[in-house]
């Protein structure tokens, strides 16, 4: 497939990038700092543009999808309203390019941890990043009213981090998944893996799930 991949340079984008590249797909990175991606392949393009000024509908046109990943930074004191506005921005520019498929890198703060109560509820985020999960929260929010596009929301589980690629996940819808020891946790690389085959064979259209070990 032809892949655009927002955010493709970051702690979590650049993996499901090189993951779309491993399995012989083409991806165009759209990222605000080229010089952060250092991987030479012919089936990669690196375009410099900045969703929040730039068209994104003539950034991602003529592709087959759209993963995005996209952050304004965790440092931003604007994580917020940058996210929301971002991803305003991108959900306006998929539907104007005539693309369908959209899927998003979300957050583990909208799982469920009771009935009715969400892990945001209950966990203690610390003040610089409560910005963004909160602003994850309304993204997903945001789609559940979208009705045009195939979209899907990824929800990592509560711990995600670099480790070892098994291709081996279990698969839930909005409770958050633990195991035996009760850890709720996945590696980066397996992160990828799990978007990567939902991109592949789509299980989950218009719909939010999460993967865990």
């Amino acid at each position: 497939m032809k892949v655009v991949m927002i955010g493709a340079s970051g702690q979590i984008g650049a993996y499901i990038r090189d993951e779309a590249l491993a399995r012989g797909h083409k991806v165009t990175a759209i990222v605000r700092h080229p010089d952060k991606i250092a991987a030479q392949d012919p089936r990669l393009s690196v375009v410099k543009a900045d969703i929040l000024k730039d068209k994104v509908d003539e950034l991602v046109k003529g592709h087959d999808a759209v993963i995005s990943a996209y952050n304004p930074g965790w440092s931003n004191p604007d994580i917020y309203n940058e996210q929301i506005e971002g991803y305003k921005a991108i959900i306006s520019g998929v539907k104007k390019s005539g693309i369908k498929r959209l899927l998003v890198v979300g957050g583990a703060g909208t799982l469920e941890v009771a009935p009715g109560v969400q892990l945001l509820d209950k966990a203690s985020f610390p003040e610089n990043i409560k910005g963004g999960v909160l602003a994850t929260r309304e993204v997903l929010y945001m789609l559940r009213e979208e009705k045009e596009l195939e979209w899907t929301f990824l929800s990592p589980p509560a711990s995600i981090a670099l480790g070892e690629r098994t291709g081996h996940y279990r698969v839930g819808k909005d409770q958050l998944l633990k195991n035996k020891e009760g850890e709720s946790k996945i590696s980066t690389q397996d992160y990828a893996v799990a978007m990567l085959d939902e991109l592949e064979n789509p299980q989950h259209i218009r719909e939010r799930f999460t993967v865990a070990y």
